[in-house]
């Protein structure tokens, strides 16, 4: 503690106001804490304002203007050339968007009595913590229980420091142009869904990534559906590509790479490296408590967010397990419960993940092969988007659905979807994999037609050995 300074007690901080820190917040005053949050920058985090939620809106305007463009297979006609004002775009995105959720989060946090703090917070010890302000003054407090939700940031790999005309993911987002030549060094999810975004704008882009897939993170048959998109708008991918360096000057910049074993290079307008990102732990004063972090600089965590350090926890991108906002969301109420003394714990059999690409991607669960490595007996039942009415109707015939289920039982452990409307559709297959259900109770489950979601059931018909539609 800072000689001559008062500290002040609280029941309950939260540091970080992203989306597990909020939630966590508006969970324990819910609660009956006493809740004061520290944020050093934004209210949302990067989710909200540099993440989740303004990449999806980029995407969605890259939609409406290639709809604009051409729909003619509907009949409509194109009298004159739409054209775009990235201005206005860049200024809803901003304004309408972000500006909206983020000023709605910080309603919430008024509503349920959350005092919000400015500044960084600093360690002292395990109940003691000091925020600065950016004029270098600071206060002092003593907390109960504090959660540590502190988010992540993009990693700078050589030869690419985050200035100029070469950017990260928050710099690809608020670019002032659309530019004609666009390098996107990562293949991972922002980098392909911000890749298919400025492709549809208007942008040549580049995918520069460094193993032998895009999107390692989902099956080759899905990948392939957004390969063959990627194709048709111009898209070059290139894998088993390191990047090496790059050299701006005020008309763009040049990237070399190498590829089995020969170097090359490409010159843009702007490179933007979305290669993953690393966990804000450091530089917070962690090594004067008790807290544990692993070599990746992850808080260790039991079930309920609790770290070494009994009345400290931690949740969101700082802990193991996918940096996925919803998974943040859940384990923030699990702590908010915790330190309120509720039975809560993360006890999720699995978390989905989603890919905002075209078609989009979405998992849960186990596919075939992780469930026999595991050593499941399993069943891989697939249904074609184009054997339903809805997608039809919608001209979005690309893409399946797949449920993963055991041979003996009929129990769902996964399933895939690639297709029109898969972040939506994949939200019943995680009630399916994380309730223990059976194929035989999605099929009997009346799903109303023509919806998207009839695939669902569709598959588990496929799955019983009583296919309709096929």
């Amino acid at each position: 503690m800072v000689v001559g300074d008062f500290a002040e007690e609280r029941d309950t901080i939260i540091v970080g106001a992203g989306p597990g820190g909020y939630v966590a917040a508006i969970r324990a005053a819910e609660l009956g804490q006493k809740v004061m949050i520290v944020e050093k920058e934004h209210i949302g985090g990067v989710c909200l304002n540099v993440g989740c939620i303004p990449s999806k809106a980029l995407i969605s305007a890259g939609h409406r203007l290639q709809e604009a463009k051409d729909s003619t297979i509907f009949g409509i006609k194109n009298i004159q050339e739409p054209v775009l004002d990235f201005k206005v775009t860049q200024d809803w995105k901003d304004h309408q968007v972000v500006d909206r959720l983020t000023g709605g989060v910080a309603m919430l946090l008024k509503k349920h009595k959350v005092e919000v703090v400015s500044g960084e917070a600093y360690m002292h010890d395990n109940h003691t913590l000091r925020v600065m302000n950016g004029d270098h003054t600071g206060q002092t407090y003593k907390f109960q229980h504090l959660i540590l939700a502190t988010g992540s940031r993009p990693v700078e790999i050589p030869g690419f420091k985050f200035e100029g005309r070469v950017v990260d993911s928050t710099g690809g987002l608020n670019l002032p142009e659309v530019p004609k030549e666009l390098v996107v060094i990562g293949g991972g999810y922002i980098g392909s869904e911000l890749a298919g975004a400025y492709a549809n704008l208007g942008a040549h882009v580049t995918i520069l990534e460094g193993t032998p897939q895009i999107l390692p993170n989902f099956e080759k048959d899905m990948v392939q559906l957004v390969l063959k998109n990627f194709k048709s708008k111009g898209v070059d991918v290139v894998t088993n590509a390191m990047a090496k360096n790059s050299e701006q000057d005020d008309q763009g910049v040049t990237v070399t790479y190498e590829v089995d074993g020969k170097e090359q290079s490409v010159h843009a307008d702007y490179v933007m490296v979305t290669v993953g990102r690393r966990p804000n732990t450091d530089d917070m004063g962690l090594e004067y408590t008790d807290v544990k972090l692993t070599d990746r600089g992850l808080v260790e965590v039991d079930a309920q967010g609790r770290t070494a350090a009994e009345d400290i926890f931690a949740i969101g991108d700082i802990v193991a397990g996918p940096a996925l906002a919803h998974k943040a969301f859940a384990e923030g109420k699990v702590a908010a419960g915790a330190i309120s003394g509720k039975k809560t714990a993360n006890d999720y059999v699995s978390v989905p993940a989603v890919c905002f690409t075209d078609p989009e991607l979405a998992t849960v669960g186990m596919t075939k092969a992780e469930a026999e490595k595991a050593g499941l007996k399993v069943s891989a039942a697939k249904f074609p988007f184009a054997g339903n009415g809805r997608a039809i109707s919608l001209n979005t015939m690309d893409g399946f659905f797949r449920l993963v289920t055991t041979k003996d039982e009929g129990t769902i452990v996964g399933a895939q979807i690639a297709g029109p409307g898969a972040s939506d559709l994949i939200s019943e297959l995680s009630v399916a994999v994380n309730g223990g259900l059976n194929a035989e109770d999605l099929a009997l489950t009346i799903h109303p037609h023509p919806t998207l979601g009839e695939v669902v059931q569709e598959a588990a018909d496929v799955a019983m050995g009583y296919p309709t539609h096929i």
